[in-house]
């Protein structure tokens, strides 16, 4: 599996409390931040729950 790099770009402010549990899980909370993590199935779809939220790139 490669790395990718998950940035938070949006705010969680009006966003249902399951894609803030998502943004959590993936290790984020406050835009700007970011995580660099394997990129399984499972975290690639935590990802497409909340791709207006986050940029992702390969590390």
């Amino acid at each position: 599996m490669s790395k990718i790099i998950i940035t938070q770009t949006g705010s969680q402010i009006k966003c249902p409390a399951r894609q803030k549990a998502t943004l959590k899980a993936l290790g984020l909370g406050r835009i700007g931040k970011s995580t660099v993590v394997e990129g399984s199935p499972q975290v690639l779809g935590m990802v497409r729950k909340v791709e207006h939220l986050v940029s992702v790139e390969q590390a």
